[in-house]
């Protein structure tokens, strides 16, 4: 109960997800101080702190949890047969476009398994959610997840005809200040990279936006109805570019392109059904990716 209220922020949202009383819960970590003999919990208006003593409580709580998970999925067959729920995140355009297709398939080769896809465009930790295995794109922070690279997307600036037409075709990014923009908001893609490809330096644009969009599908939209310039990975507007909806821009001035990996974490033992996984979906991704993160031909 302890380590579920600090994974949820709050006792009352951690009561909700158990479907428990907010007093019932309240009186466990209660009594739990009362049975260690020290303060576990700071609670404020806002969330849960822990003290000292409790993150070190929390930090072995969990451990002992892996464990019991671990066993459980030992005793349940999942380390000799390939079975029982698969937990996959990824971005949400990245799961539409390239990840769900392969999902698909490998259900149909494993009906004994079954994923629960989790799309977001965040970075989900994959111990918080519980996760077996991400989608990852760009550069990895976190050491003590395996990562296997699938492929490289290239960071593109398109605009419709109609508003290179209006208002000029940018010939180099500080031509950006000041025009009509529509922005993805992206830990990836904002603000907006560049390379100057004199001296290889990365330097970044940040102007306000004419449109502020939370997903990559709707700035593309956008883009297409002439609202104006966008900057998204190459692959959201693939199809609009090929079509002639848009017209890639300042394409000297991309930085490198961006890695995108399959990640998980680190075990003793990997459960059969990831291992499984792992070995259907590099493949067929890197298929799925071959096409993209070329260097462009100017």
């Amino acid at each position: 109960m302890l380590v579920s209220s600090v994974e949820e922020g709050s006792l009352s949202a951690a009561a909700r997800k158990m479907r428990i009383p907010v007093a019932t819960l309240t009186r466990n970590v209660n009594d739990l101080e009362a049975l260690v003999g020290t303060k576990l919990l700071v609670k404020t208006t806002r969330k849960l702190m822990l003290t000292d003593a409790g993150a070190e409580y929390v930090a072995s709580a969990k451990r002992i949890l892996e464990q019991v998970d671990e066993q459980e999925r030992r005793a349940a067959g999942e380390f000799t047969t390939p079975r029982g729920e698969l937990v996959v995140t990824t971005p949400v355009q990245v799961a539409r476009l390239r990840v769900l297709p392969v999902i698909n398939q490998f259900l149909t080769s494993y009906p004994e398994i079954r994923i629960r896809l989790l799309q977001s465009d965040r970075n989900i930790d994959l111990v918080d959610s519980h996760a077996d295995v991400a989608v990852r794109i760009g550069r990895l922070r976190d050491s003590s997840l395996v990562a296997t690279r699938v492929g490289t997307l290239r960071v593109v600036v398109v605009a419709s005809k109609e508003v290179l037409d209006k208002y000029g075709v940018p010939k180099t990014p500080e031509d950006l200040r000041g025009y009509p923009c529509v922005v993805f908001d992206s830990p990836n893609l904002s603000p907006w990279r560049f390379r100057n490809p004199g001296t290889e330096n990365v330097f970044t644009i940040d102007d306000v936006p004419r449109l502020l969009v939370s997903s990559p599908d709707a700035a593309a939209d956008a883009a297409i109805d002439g609202v104006g310039a966008t900057f998204l990975l190459e692959h959201d507007v693939a199809a609009a570019v090929q079509a002639g909806k848009l017209q890639l821009i300042l394409q000297e001035f991309e930085v490198e392109p961006i890695p995108v990996h399959l990640v998980h974490l680190s075990r003793n033992m990997m459960p059969v059904k990831l291992r499984r996984f792992i070995d259907f979906a590099v493949p067929k991704l890197r298929e799925a990716l071959a096409d993209f993160g070329r260097s462009p031909s100017i």
